[in-house]
């Protein structure tokens, strides 16, 4: 049998040549594409699967006093993440979790929820895991794929429940913060201020968050961090410098009445600085620190003393007798009234009006009084009058010029405007009814239609501790920046001097709260017993004053207001007087003394040759 012919063999080779070449042609521009043209997209893809993205929060800014002291800063915490996954093996993996970082079911629920909502962050589990949870979970790191530990900044409030109200707490964002202008360029999962100074600041104090890139195992273990692409670094929050002096409001936490409820305020004479904001009953904003539980959130909410309600800048109560300064400043500054001058009618216990009868708090009376003993004395009968003689339409437009119906515009989220008729229509469109002119009475001594804040009382009285103008009260300190004059007292340093001395005789020999009178400084007020409404079992306590070295200028203005504490000068003023001792020692360098107030040396038998008898 003949085989192929020769050249039939050399066709075939040849064409076997050609598939070949072709065949190898293929080849070379898969692997030109593989290789050249889409090398880069096989080199994303393969970091795709072994890296992951994760954001470096970046620390809040941190929060000094007047004297540099830090009142809130970041300390580091251990975080716990899981990498994106789904549903179930999120579950799976926090279940088993769950004995080592103690999460409740509740909380495990809740993060499954949290990760179903949001597949492609990952989720934070918790971010202040103790030292010894982190251990165990690391021991057993091959048993949970998925999940990254870290250090991350955590915010830490150095005054705790001092600083409670003025500071407020942070949290994570809210789905319906997010949805507001507010946080319009933040994301899920960033932390946030929720109330006072934290939500204030919030775009000075929120830093600007970093990235960092992590290289993974094939079940999503991570194995160490990747330094080949790169990340942006966390940039801080800015520092701020406040107005408050942390130590006096640690010191006010220290001695407010225990168990009662109430405010302090206090601003510094010079620029209208807030040196005091505190509210009674508070919270510890270390609690909201990586999330209140719900537990802590609900004793809070249901608490009857409500102790996440800010009685220093929303609370409003009648001002009772610490209004009366208002009423004479009033007169003073329209001219119906001298200083020196008595009223027709001396006080023996009431007066009569319009058929209406209206009693002084002391029965016996006060007999003739002038401005000055009115006010040492809280004359009612005094104040009667001084109001008819201003008239109720004349007193309502002026307490209205003042803002006494306004709020002061401190800078926080949160203030009350004051509750004061703006013209005689009010009473009309409140209560259906013209107002007769005995009204006058009841507004004229802080009674009737007028509630106010214990910070507007401040301002208000800042201005007679300066020459009649008074600043916007301010936390945030802003170095070069002229304060803005709200209040405008028409009234001569005469008619100023007059107001003092009535304020003066208040804690002199004879007045309502000698015993809270001091050694080293000049402290004058007014004490204010307030009814409220019919749940009010008892009057709220107030005192309103000022405090300077003797022969000076006032440097410290001081409101406590006590609720339900009856009596003004028992309750409040040892507290007003203790706290304006507190800040001015140390301001000048004397020694801060456990023993203050006259009546303090009295009860515990230490010498004070430095009081006045007469």
């Amino acid at each position: 049998m003949r085989g192929p012919h020769p050249h039939a063999k050399r066709g075939q080779a040849r064409g076997a040549m050609v598939v070949l070449f072709v065949l190898m042609g293929i080849l070379l521009v898969s692997f030109f594409r593989a290789q050249v043209v889409r090398g880069s997209t096989w080199v994303l893809q393969s970091d795709s699967n072994r890296l992951r993205v994760l954001q470096v929060p970046a620390p809040r800014g941190t929060v000094f006093d007047r004297y540099g002291l830090i009142i809130a800063d970041n300390v580091p915490s251990h975080s716990v993440s899981l990498f994106p996954a789904p549903a179930d093996s999120i579950r799976a993996t926090l279940e088993r979790l769950a004995p080592l970082l103690d999460l409740t079911d509740e909380r495990v629920e809740a993060l499954v929820e949290e990760a179903r909502a949001n597949r492609r962050s990952a989720l934070r589990v918790t971010d202040n895991a103790p030292y010894e949870s982190i251990a165990a979970v690391e021991e057993r790191r091959a048993e949970f794929p998925g999940v990254f530990m870290e250090m991350r900044p955590r915010r830490r409030y150095v005054g705790g429940p001092a600083m409670g109200h003025a500071l407020g707490y942070v949290g994570e964002v809210s789905a319906a913060e997010l949805e507001s202008a507010f946080f319009q360029e933040y994301e899920r999962g960033m932390i946030v201020g929720k109330d006072g100074l934290e939500r204030q600041y919030e775009h000075k104090l929120q830093g600007r968050k970093g990235v960092r890139y992590v290289e993974v195992d094939a079940v999503g273990r991570v194995v160490g961090s990747f330094e080949g692409q790169a990340a942006s670094a966390a940039v801080p929050g800015q520092e701020i410098q406040l107005n408050l002096d942390l130590e006096l409001m640690e010191y006010i936490h220290r001695e407010f009445p225990e168990g009662m409820r109430g405010a302090v305020v206090a601003l510094n004479v010079e620029d209208g600085g807030i040196l005091a904001l505190y509210s009674a009953p508070t919270f510890d904003p270390n609690d909201f620190v990586g999330g209140i539980s719900r537990t802590l959130w609900n004793e809070l909410n249901q608490d009857p003393s409500r102790p996440l309600f800010n009685r220093a800048v929303v609370g409003r109560y009648p001002p009772a007798s610490t209004w009366k300064l208002a009423t004479a400043a009033i007169g003073l500054e329209m001219g119906v009234v001298e200083p020196e001058e008595f009223m027709p009618q001396a006080c023996f216990g009431s007066y009569t009006f319009q058929g209406v009868t209206r009693r002084c708090w002391r029965p016996q009376g006060h007999g003739h009084q002038d401005m000055a003993g009115a006010i040492a004395h809280s004359c009612n009968v005094y104040f009667y009058q001084l109001g008819l003689r201003i008239g109720l339409e004349r007193l309502v437009d002026e307490g209205t010029r003042l803002g006494f119906g306004e709020a002061c515009g401190v800078d926080l989220p949160r203030e009350s405007p004051g509750v004061f008729p703006e013209s005689l229509d009010w009473w009309q469109r409140v209560y259906n009814y013209r107002p007769f002119e005995n009204e006058v009475m009841a507004l004229a001594i802080g009674q009737g239609p007028n509630d106010q804040t214990p910070l507007k009382m401040a301002q208000f009285y800042l201005a007679l501790a300066r020459d009649g103008s008074a600043p916007r009260p301010q936390l945030l300190q802003t170095p070069g920046q002229d304060p803005e004059t709200d209040w405008r007292l028409d009234l001569s340093p005469a008619s100023i001097e007059t107001l003092r001395e009535g304020l003066r005789a208040v804690t002199a020999p004879g007045g309502t709260a000698h015993m809270s009178s001091l050694q080293h400084w000049d402290f004058i007020g007014k004490t204010g017993t307030a009814q409220g409404g019919p749940s009010q079992e008892r009057a709220h306590a107030w005192f309103t004053g000022m405090a300077g070295p003797w022969d000076g200028e006032p440097e410290i203005v001081v409101v406590v207001l006590v609720e339900e504490g009856e009596s003004g000068s028992a309750a409040a003023a040892p507290l007003a007087a203790k706290a304006a001792d507190f800040h001015l020692r140390r301001k000048h360098g004397i020694p801060v003394d456990t023993i203050q107030t006259l009546g303090e040396h009295l009860r515990s038998g230490t010498p004070a040759p430095w009081a006045r008898w007469n």
